[in-house]
């Protein structure tokens, strides 16, 4: 298709957009979808959640036009871009939550399957992509009128599907990547070596498939980093470059990682105050494709997805992987961590892989993983989209509890036509159950601390919150923490929870209450930087309030 064809049929999109009323779906029970944009203009491949209340929203520079032009005439002039030379249309978005409105960001290099965290001080640093973009470092700081900035050669190596976290001392280490066995840290750091190998990736290498990138990468509770590649796992001490335990195969030995993409998460951490320094971690992986989809996909035989999740005690001296069959199977989802601990299992496929062309059977249908029920009694389906979302789609969740759902692309340039699943441009909201109206009044709501708080490790802070209910259950009420994540291609990196037990809840008046937590007195537990807070009474959580350790 021509470009002026293309434009024709798909008229360009103003730079800023102004908000559309969302159209409510009335599911009737087990959550409710909302469309927010009918299109943003882009494809939603990357998305992190910024502590204004915006999303950056980003696919690749090497797509084509998109259909929302930069503002003001200008244009992107790239002689190395490989699709088209010069570009007056953007690939990246700020969405602004609260107003439902966007507007367009430039980006000069190419960002395809890049990877992101989000800095101590709320700038989001991304990191790598493709062709002129593979060792670029790209940072967005929030503010009402910025954009992207580029630091030429940021990286030691050219990162492409990588993975990044974020570590207690505000660094970030970055991990992999196509034929990148080794990792690296950003900033640097003088007389530091800039590349360190990890063995573990090549270990992990299916030859002519990979199945080892995006590895899934968490800090565990000592301080060492949990990664998870194609089958398997370790405990990393990156600062020794030293393995410290490798972990069984998953029951079955089938690959989790891209492309065989399953999703994965850590699941909350609790913070106990009567033993604040014994802390247990928990790590789930679900979905993902049968060893050798990819190579009979690529055939045009699409074989079904993985239907079970593997979920083991990564603080456990001898752990065991324990495997739970979903409702049903799925490759490309993503797992979104909810307030109240559940966790949230949507978008992707039911045969296949990732990869151009490689899904088939969209799942429309979330699953709700209910993380402290009794095994057999985890799950439960959630109301279907009506939009297919295959590979190159992305989940977040937002302050008010929603989450939202956009992108998928499964084709290597902008396909709207005579295609089984075309191009995505649009943007959703998934609400899950508890914010039914038939919950208000056991909904908190959070008058104090007001949002933006600094907060100090170890420190006791008391929270101030209101409940219509006419009798409040204080064993029911907690306090979470939730670290917003960069989320592509399934993997929702930095995503982390703490759950903090009440010191004691009591009545301040009316239906007011007040709850004393103690924030965790460790970078480890909570690395430092921008948290959304909530308050959840009998699994209702409140809005949720940024905070800031630091």
């Amino acid at each position: 298709m021509t470009p002026s064809l293309l434009l024709f049929l798909f008229p360009i999109l103003a730079a800023t957009v102004m908000a559309q009323p969302p159209s409510p779906i009335d599911a009737g029970g087990k959550g409710q979808w909302q469309l927010l944009q009918k299109s943003i203009g882009i494809v939603a491949m990357h998305m992190q959640l910024l502590h204004n209340d915006r999303i950056i929203i980003f696919d690749r520079t090497d797509f084509g036009f998109s259909n929302l032009s930069l503002p003001n005439g200008r244009c992107r002039h790239n002689p190395k871009e490989m699709k088209v030379k010069t570009d007056c249309t953007a690939h990246s978005v700020e969405y602004d939550v609260a107003s439902n409105t966007f507007r367009a960001l430039f980006i000069q290099t190419n960002v395809w399957c890049s990877s992101g965290s989000v800095e101590p001080d709320g700038t989001l640093v991304q990191t790598g992509g493709f062709n002129d973009g593979d060792r670029m470092v790209r940072t967005y700081s929030p503010c009402p009128n910025c954009d992207w900035r580029e630091l030429n050669t940021g990286l030691a190596a050219r990162r492409w599907y990588a993975t990044n976290h974020l570590l207690p001392d505000g660094r970030q280490i970055i991990i992999g990547g196509r034929r990148q066995f080794n990792f690296e840290f950003y900033p640097k750091t003088s007389g530091s070596k800039n590349i360190h190998s990890l063995p573990f990736l090549v270990q992990t290498n299916d030859p002519g498939v990979e199945n080892n990138l995006y590895p899934f990468v968490f800090l565990n509770v000592d301080g060492t980093l949990f990664i998870f590649s194609n089958n398997r796992a370790i405990l990393f001490d990156y600062a020794k470059n030293v393995v410290v335990r490798r972990f069984p195969e998953v029951p079955g030995g089938d690959p989790r990682c891209y492309p065989s993409t399953g999703s994965a998460v850590l699941l909350p951490l609790r913070i106990n105050l009567e033993a604040p320094s014994i802390v247990e971690a928990e790590f789930l992986v679900c979905g993902g494709a049968p060893r050798g989809s990819y190579q009979r996909a690529i055939k045009g035989e699409f074989p079904g997805a993985l239907n079970t999740c593997a979920r083991v005690k990564i603080t456990d001296p001898n752990p065991n992987w324990m495997v739970e069959t979903m409702p049903g199977a799925r490759v490309m989802s993503d797992m979104v961590l909810l307030p109240n601990g559940n966790v949230l299992i949507i978008n992707g496929a039911g045969s296949g892989t990732a990869g151009w062309e490689l899904g088939k059977d969209p799942v429309l249908s979330p699953f709700l993983y209910k993380t402290n029920s009794p095994i057999g009694s985890r799950f439960e389906v959630q109301n279907p989209s009506s939009t297919p979302r295959m590979y190159h789609s992305t989940a977040i969740l937002v302050r008010d509890g929603r989450v939202v759902v956009a992108g998928s692309n499964p084709h290597v340039g902008y396909e709207f036509n005579n295609v089984t699943f075309p191009t995505e441009l649009s943007v959703e909201a998934f609400s899950p159950s508890y914010l039914e109206p038939g919950f208000s009044d056991m909904r908190p709501r959070i008058v104090s601390p007001a949002s933006q708080t600094k907060l100090k490790y170890g420190q006791k802070l008391k929270v101030q919150f209101q409940v219509n209910v006419a009798t409040l259950s204080p064993n029911l009420v907690l306090v979470t923490m939730l670290a917003p994540p960069f989320n592509t291609h399934s993997f929702s990196m930095n995503q982390r929870l703490l759950a903090l037990d009440p010191s004691n809840v009591t009545n301040v008046g009316g239906s007011m209450y007040e709850i004393e937590v103690t924030i965790p007195g460790s970078r480890i537990l909570a690395p430092p930087g921008f948290y959304l807070l909530f308050v959840v009474h009998k699994e209702i959580p409140s809005e949720g309030i940024w905070v800031q350790t630091l």
